[in-house]
């Protein structure tokens, strides 16, 4: 039957009991699931009331960035998800009331064993899943850069020229297409393309380097650069 009220206390409680003792409305993973049932929620629940609620709430909401790309289909209503039995109405307010307070269980068992093994177990499926998504590698950030290599005049080798500037080798460069531009009076500067990843090549440090080839680089100038 799933969940058929997340406004109300009684609501609350169910949803509270559902995920005491698993981490997601479904699976071992975040999917729609778990947006759908967090979108019908108007806010975090009362951590003090429902621990187990306002916990799932407080970890799904660290996917709000990847809402539309989970796993899932996104159309299906909360209704959907939760116990087969539901113990709530849609109208709480004309349930029967309880005799005895005392013999509510909101968490599903009162069985204090049960109840570690269940934390024991939703905690080693967190850390599997930290240590999963930790592992996942990094897309390294990325430019594509042009280059000026302008030299000393007409005269400069500027085949050597090249050569010198692509005997550069660094982690993280790679060098592209290269033509030669007339700059005037018969001389032309190298214009040489390049992709280089951010964290690992300095810019500043490789025109130092380029420029160090004193017979024939006069000066670099970076004349465009665009992220990947």
């Amino acid at each position: 039957m799933g969940f058929t009220d997340l406004l109300t206390d009684a609501g609350l409680a169910v949803l509270n009991s559902w995920v005491s003792t698993r981490s997601y409305i479904v699976g071992y993973s975040a999917t729609q699931a778990d947006v759908t049932v967090f979108k019908a929620l108007k806010e975090a629940p009362n951590a003090a009331k429902y621990p187990a609620a306002a916990r799932w709430y407080k970890h799904v909401a660290t996917f709000e960035d990847e809402f539309a790309t989970l796993e899932g289909d996104a159309g299906k209503p909360y209704t959907v998800y939760g116990p087969e039995v539901a113990e709530v109405t849609l109208n709480p307010a004309k349930a029967p009331a309880a005799e005895d307070d005392d013999d509510v269980d909101l968490f599903g068992s009162d069985d204090e064993e049960e109840d570690a093994e269940a934390v024991r177990i939703r905690e080693e499926r967190l850390a599997e899943y930290r240590k999963k998504k930790e592992n996942k590698p990094k897309v390294a950030a990325k430019s594509v850069v042009t280059l000026d290599v302008k030299p000393w005049d007409d005269e400069t080798d500027l085949a050597a020229m090249e050569a010198e500037v692509r005997g550069i080798e660094k982690d993280g460069l790679v060098w592209g297409a290269s033509k030669l531009v007339a700059v005037g009076f018969g001389i032309k500067k190298l214009q040489i393309n390049l992709v280089v990843e951010d964290e690992k090549v300095s810019l500043d440090e490789l025109q130092e380097q380029i420029q160090e080839f004193e017979d024939y680089v006069q000066s670099t100038d970076v004349v465009a650069m665009q992220k990947l």
